[in-house]
């Protein structure tokens, strides 16, 4: 169904007399399924009757209900914004907007009421003026990591995350983009992200069964994308999530992360895009998915550009038409990743080692695993009190974390991944398996060396202790223990060493272009 005209309701909707409320100015936005009326303190959406076969909000009855399933979902991430479902009525006074139980005459359409925020705090808009900080996506990631951790998985007895289900709206995200862009037809990206797609769902059928089975599928936001995710009174908020169809919603949470990475990416910030992912598996853990992360990055790729495509099909604007282009381009760029690689670090507590990596992991797009965040997993954040080389810190304890370690990174590397593993390394028996593991994946092998004076090592953990804010338990006993007991690099070790002195200023990209120089054999 092609949009209406405008009907004579919504222009009357733009005279403040229409509101039960003090109206600053009344401004229309218009999206491919939705209106939104903006009049200084509240918003007012209205969704367009319209069916487009991914969504049916083509009788009022069925917008009224899909008004209540936004105000209900909406209120899980976005609570404070998200406030009413009311009613436009033809009244004696005219249009008005109000509570159809307490307004009299005839019920014309439904709106949800928001609370109206700067649209400068938005997500896209920050990034656009380099606002958009870590401590921004550090909320961002503990806010969803904790929703997904909260959620309940699809039933078992449900379509959701199955392997029909996961194909559907791939497979209509081609259609759509080639019924509302048929120009397009023929272009040959869409042939090829047509046939990948197909090839990952039939070559990785097993593994998407498996995250079912696993209790991955779970009700999520769904839309999770930069112009989504706000600041609201300095807290971030995600809001708009998918109301009008629940399998898009009912998904792998890890589909719904790659819509916000993807966007990031497309938005040349690929670098804060890592640094979520990063922030999201510490969070959660959930490094066995990242084999599926490609497939869903492509897929949101192209949820984009059908986007674009429908926005185009609506006006015909040069805008839409680079849109388009542009999410196309950015779906052939995730089939083409540069060779994994595989780092460890080695360095006293206080060295820098997360400092340092936190930089490198954006400048490479890396996943890193931190012995800190996984050994408190593996035995829990109860503090240690045996002393040093006890409990959870106990050689056996160590020798499985590193033994963790390893496998989560050969997991990652033959994902395809760039692997950063931060820990101390300050064995060489703790760095021998790794140096095998490189050699049996066949990716090139660097170590960090990272190097401190030890005045100002202990200084750093005094700082850290202090602010209190860091993974790491290590104190200055454990420190001073350290420099009594550790291996330093032999020979066949420092072939691969990348000396750094973390007491200066740090080239993240010069040290990842000498990373991608070696895996390309330069």
């Amino acid at each position: 169904m092609s949009e209406p005209q405008t009907p004579a309701w919504l222009t009357a909707l733009q005279q403040p007399r229409a509101y039960p409320h003090p109206v600053e100015r009344i401004e229309l936005i218009e999206t491919h399924i939705s209106r939104v009326l903006l009049t200084g303190e509240f918003a007012y959406k209205l969704k367009k009757p319209l069916d487009l076969g991914f969504l049916d909000f083509s009788t009022l009855d069925k917008r009224h209900y899909y008004c209540q399933e936004e105000l209900r979902l909406n209120r899980r991430l976005a609570a404070p914004i998200y406030l009413d479902v009311l009613a436009v009525i033809d009244s004696a006074d005219g249009i008005v907007i109000g509570d159809p139980e307490q307004t009299e005459g005839a019920l014309i359409e439904y709106a949800l009421k928001m609370r109206q925020f700067d649209p400068e705090e938005g997500f896209d808009r920050l990034l656009q003026r380099q606002q958009l900080t870590e401590q921004h996506l550090d909320q961002l990631a503990q806010l969803i990591g904790d929703f997904h951790q909260q959620l309940p998985a699809a039933p078992a007895d449900s379509d959701y995350g199955s392997l029909a289900a996961v194909r559907r709206p791939c497979e209509e995200n081609f259609d759509q983009i080639r019924e509302q862009a048929p120009q397009l037809a023929d272009d040959p990206r869409l042939a090829e992200l047509s046939q990948w797609s197909d090839r990952q769902l039939t070559q990785q059928a097993t593994r998407f069964e498996q995250r079912r089975r696993d209790g991955f599928i779970r009700e999520c936001h769904g839309d999770l994308h930069l112009r989504n995710i706000a600041l609201w009174q300095e807290t971030v908020i995600a809001f708009d999530c998918i109301e009008f169809d629940p399998a898009l919603r009912w998904i792998d949470t890890l589909n719904e992360i790659a819509f916000l990475i993807m966007d990031l990416d497309a938005h040349d910030a690929g670098g804060p895009g890592w640094y979520f992912l990063n922030r999201y598996l510490e969070q959660t853990g959930d490094y066995a998915g990242l084999d599926l992360l490609g497939f869903y990055r492509v897929y949101r790729a192209m949820v984009r550009a059908k986007v674009a495509a429908i926005e185009l099909a609506q006006h015909d604007e040069t805008s839409h038409r680079e849109e388009l282009a542009h999410y196309l381009d950015q779906a052939m760029a995730t089939l083409h990743a540069d060779r994994p690689a595989l780092l460890i670090t080695v360095g006293f507590s206080g060295s820098g080692k997360s400092t340092v990596t936190d930089q490198l992991l954006q400048q490479l797009g890396a996943v890193r695993l931190r012995s800190d965040v996984e050994r408190e997993r593996l035995f829990g954040h109860a503090p240690e009190e045996q002393g040093i080389g006890t409990g959870k810190y106990s050689t056996d304890a160590s020798d499985r974390l590193y033994a963790h370690l390893r496998e989560q990174s050969r997991h990652l590397l033959a994902a395809g991944y760039t692997v950063i593993v931060d820990a101390a390394f300050l064995q060489q028996a703790r760095r021998a398996p790794f140096l095998a593991l490189a050699g049996e994946c066949n990716v090139p092998l660097h170590i960090l060396a990272l190097e401190a004076d030890p005045d100002t090592l202990r200084q750093r953990i005094r700082q850290r202790q202090a602010a209190g804010r860091d993974a790491s338990e290590a104190d200055l006993a454990v420190l001073e223990s350290q420099l009594q007991q550790h291996d330093p690099l032999d020979p066949a070790e420092s072939r691969y060493a990348l000396h750094i002195d973390t007491r200066q200023p740090l080239d993240p990209a010069g040290l990842a272009n000498t990373i991608r120089g070696a895996a390309n054999g330069q």
